[in-house]
């Protein structure tokens, strides 16, 4: 780790352990409202459980896992890596019909 990097406080802890409890609660209900859902809505589900994952992955990595406070380089290597995850992911999900990319 950096030497002399600032690390979260409990309390802070606290705070994004409740962010991620707000941000899962929204999951599980956009995935239980879906059923009563139109169609273009529907087609917007996926895509916002998407975005709210990939915002709690940031959290958990970024802070639990102390990413944000390591050097750069690793940062830069474990970010592209991520990239490279979620684009096999969508392309996967776009081949099974899931999610439309173009």
């Amino acid at each position: 780790m950096a030497g002399g990097a600032h690390h979260p406080q409990p309390r802070q802890y606290v705070s994004i352990a409740i962010v991620l409890a707000v941000l899962t609660a929204a999951e599980v209900g956009l995935f239980y409202l879906e059923a009563g859902v139109d169609a273009i809505g529907q087609s917007l589900t996926v895509p916002a459980l998407l975005i709210l994952s990939a915002i709690k992955f940031y959290l958990v990595v970024a802070m639990f896992m102390h990413l944000r406070f390591e050097k750069r380089l690793l940062s830069r290597f474990f970010t592209s890596g991520a990239i490279l995850a979620g684009a096999l992911y969508l392309i996967t999900l776009a081949a099974l019909g899931a999610v439309v990319l173009f």
